[in-house]
């Protein structure tokens, strides 16, 4: 049974209950956008208003816990996304939709259109690159270009991997990806986690007044962690294994690691063979162990038992949640200084911020907190009392629950 906001209640409140309608490619557990939607949806819930959502394909993990919350749930079919939505719209009548990945791109431009007020929460990088990843394809570094002709030519953005098994490659649209950017700049809002993911909304031409920063802070954890920083040395990862996500590159830099460590690799991805073949080629076997998905309570336990966390990203990271998740447990956390990540990140205070790719100062970090568990549990905590003070969730839920009032709010004025 999930509890609906008990860390969020306040003797007053003034907001009016709201109906909101969530929008989302998937159903169920899988990455950060999925967490962050259903902590927001249970914590909203808690507070009083009416949630429903109409969603994708379901991912087959936690899928009841996301039926619980919301009162209605809508699966969009493939074939007609358009036609099941507005029949969501009509029977919810929201007050507010709360976009979040949009299962197609014909339903960005009907909510463009609609007359319902729309929140977009931006994820990742999808709404301003056509391979969705924001780095060169050939050598993973960070692009800092606005959507134009560059991602066409040279870039080769029209080209991207494709999902299905009988072809190496799907067509992108341009135009499309234009569209939709242009149709987004009507919405009243767009969420972004991090200063970084702002910076580029307005490269691409969104106004400033309607870009709101509201770091995905994960809930507090229930159950009081504390790391114990054994002779295990033990390091976690935990994250999609993708190639934008370096993990590749992470075990290059173990590899150098001459301390006896243990590396849990949590989570699952299209990179997660190459990486293991990767692990073997490198002799790490019996000292990196991949996991494959684990639950939220299953994670807190692992990170009780280690002595730091590693986040190997190579992309720009649009914000790097799961290294908030290993402050708020008391862990010194080593990444690459990409994206987003030195919003919470801060050199030689709560980890060590390395230079992109720079593997083997990674491995020299490790190495440190590995050997000096004095410092690494001071860090540790530094970082927790960080997390603590700049992140905290009521604040995160706090300034998301008076944005939907201030959009809902007028959008009664309008219909009024």
């Amino acid at each position: 049974m999930i509890e609906y906001g008990a860390e969020l209640k306040t003797p007053v409140r003034f907001l009016l209950s709201m109906k909101i309608l969530f929008v989302h490619d998937r159903f169920g557990a899988q990455a950060g956008a999925e967490s962050n939607l259903f902590h927001t949806a249970v914590a909203l819930k808690g507070l009083g208003h009416e949630l429903s959502i109409a969603h994708g394909q379901g991912t087959g993990k936690e899928e009841s816990n996301w039926g619980e919350v919301f009162t209605h749930c809508y699966r969009l079919s493939h074939d007609s996304i358009v036609p099941d939505f507005a029949e969501a719209m009509a029977t919810v009548s929201p007050d507010m939709v709360y976009l979040h990945n949009s299962p197609d791109p014909s339903l960005i431009t009907f909510l463009a259109d609609a007359r319902t007020p729309v929140v977009r929460m931006v994820h990742d990088h999808k709404l301003f690159c056509l391979r969705g990843c924001k780095y060169t394809p050939w050598s993973r570094r960070p692009c800092e270009r606005a959507l134009g002709a560059y991602c066409v030519f040279p870039c080769g953005g029209v080209l991207a991997r494709s999902s299905g098994s009988r072809r190496s490659f799907d067509w992108v649209s341009y135009r499309q990806k234009q569209r939709e950017l242009s149709d987004h700049k009507k919405f009243e809002r767009l969420i972004v986690a991090s200063n970084y993911m702002k910076l580029e909304l307005l490269r691409n031409g969104v106004e400033a007044s309607r870009i709101e920063v509201h770091p995905p802070v994960p809930p507090p954890v229930k159950i009081a962690v504390e790391p114990s920083f054994s002779d295990v040395n033990r390091l976690v990862y935990a994250g999609q294994i993708a190639r934008g996500k370096g993990v590749d590159v992470l075990l290059r830099a173990l590899a150098k690691v001459q301390t006896p460590f243990e590396c849990i690799i949590l989570g699952e991805g299209h990179h997660r063979a190459y990486c293991e073949a990767l692990s073997r080629r490198l002799n790490l076997t019996g000292r990196v162990i991949f996991r494959g998905y684990v639950p939220q309570a299953e994670l807190t336990s692992i990170y009780a038992s280690a002595s730091l966390a590693v986040i190997s990203s190579v992309w720009a990271e649009p914000f790097g949640a799961t290294g908030l998740e290993a402050m708020r447990c008391g862990l010194p956390v080593v990444a690459f200084d990409t994206g987003g990540i030195k919003d919470w990140l801060q050199d030689g205070e709560n980890g060590f911020l390395v230079r992109w790719k720079d593997h083997r100062r990674f491995a020299e970090c490790v190495e440190v907190l590995l050997q000096d568990k004095v410092l690494a549990r001071r860090l540790g905590t530094q970082g927790q009392r960080l997390a603590a003070e700049k992140f905290d969730f009521r604040r995160y839920v706090d300034g998301l629950e008076n944005l939907f009032e201030n959009v809902g709010q007028g959008n009664r004025e309008v219909c009024a």
